[in-house]
Formats: C-alpha cells, structure tokens, sequence
C-alpha cells in the first residue's frame, strides 16, 4: 500500500510539473510575439520617420532657402504667407517623424532626448527629470521603448489628468534599472482604464523588454508608475513589483 502511495504521488508531482513547465514555455512564447510585434512595429516606424526626416523635411529646407533667396518684386506680403506655411509644413513634418519614431534618438542619446520632450512640452505642464549619475547608455530597443513610455504618460496626462506636475526618475541599480514616471493630476482606477489604447501601449513596452512594473494612484492626488528593467535582458518569472 505504502508503494502505491509513493508511485501514485510521484505520478501527480510528474503531471504537475510537466504542466508548470508547460505553461511556462506558453508564457514565454506570447512574451516572445509581443517582443517580435513590437520589434516589427517599430522598424517600420522607424522606415517612415526617417524617409519623413531626411527626404520630405530635406526638401522642405532647401524649398525655404530658395524662397529666401527668390525676388517677388516687392510684394512682400505673398512671401510672408509662402514662408509663414513652409515654416508651418517644416514643423509638421519634424513632429510627424518625431511622433512615429525618435530618428535622432540613436544619436544624442535617451536623457538628451526627453529633455527635448520636456521642452517642447514646457509651455503645458512642469516636468523635472532627475537622472542617477551612475547611468550608461542603454541598448537603443530599450531606450525607444524608455521613450515611448514617457510620451505616452505625458500625453495621456495632458489629455485627461489635469495635473500640473511631472517627475520623472530614471537610476541604475546593480540588477536593474529603475524609472518611476508621476504626477499630481486626477489619477484614475486601473481597472477602469486598462483596456484604453494608452495604458495598454505602456504595458505592451514594459513587457517588451521583460521589465516588471506597478501602478500606485491616489484619486485627486496623482498617478505613478514603477518600472524595473533587469539588466541581463533574460524573462523574469515575476510579473509585478512588490
């Protein structure tokens, strides 16, 4: 009897662990179709800011000198108004490659690139980015997707939170990176907004790059958004932040 006992246990513990192992392996797998997606979505982004950024605002530019350099036999009023709109179709073609990927992100780096966010942003909301001096440069997948996150959290403060502050805290930990993203608007109910385009956006990057993260709101007090990157890039089997 005590054989059978043992066998019979030892056969539920093998069919338990081969199904732990197997849903494991799934887990893996979808995080990998979410990483390849989004691998996918933004290399095409990436094809159409830069033919946006370097052909159609290159020949904008060159459009501007020349009109600069044309004689409208002093009717200046038309040149004005040909100017005012090239200068107008300069900035829409910039914010349109901006909006579809950072071109220039590779090149003067992530910090570089959200204080230029926080500028442009800086007539509509106060934002303070406070970055440890111990950070190195990121690998460029997770500094678009760093990127991204931080867009999409100010845009979606700007459009319903009515705060008037932003933090943003970026600092490197022996086993990770850490970025906490808040403000002092409204804040909301996670569970009312997680199916929203911009919450799902922020967690489909999160895990992207295998990252852990936890949302802390206060309603009428303000949003914030923990995230912790591992920093040998390897899926965790954690899916939230303590």
């Amino acid at each position: 009897m005590t054989f059978i006992l043992l066998a019979y246990r030892s056969f539920i513990q093998r069919i338990i662990k081969e199904k732990n192992t197997q849903h494991e392996a799934e887990v893996l797998h979808q995080k990998n179709l979410v990483l390849e997606n989004i691998k996918a979505q933004e290399s095409e982004r990436k094809r159409i800011a830069v033919m946006i950024h370097d052909d159609i605002g290159n020949r904008l530019n060159i459009l501007s000198l020349w009109l600069n350099n044309l004689d409208t036999k002093g009717d200046e009023l038309i040149k004005k108004n040909i100017t005012t709109q090239m200068s107008a179709l300069i900035d829409s073609a910039r914010s349109i490659s901006h909006s579809l990927y950072p071109v220039n992100l590779e090149t003067v780096g992530l910090v570089l690139y959200i204080e230029e966010l926080i500028a442009n942003l800086s007539g509509r909301v106060n934002i303070s980015l406070n970055v440890s001096p111990k950070f190195q440069k990121k690998d460029i997948f997770t500094e678009v997707q760093l990127y991204r996150i931080i867009q999409e959290f100010t845009t979606n403060v700007l459009k319903h939170s009515e705060a008037s502050r932003v933090w943003i805290y970026i600092k490197d930990n022996q086993n990770n990176l850490a970025v906490v993203i808040s403000d002092n608007g409204e804040s909301f109910e996670y569970d009312e907004v997680k199916k929203g385009m911009g919450i799902k956006n922020i967690e489909s990057r999160i895990k992207s790059m295998n990252a852990t993260h936890k949302w802390k709101n206060v309603l009428g007090k303000g949003s914030r958004l923990i995230i912790k990157i591992p920093n040998n890039h390897e899926f965790a089997n954690q899916n939230s932040i303590n």
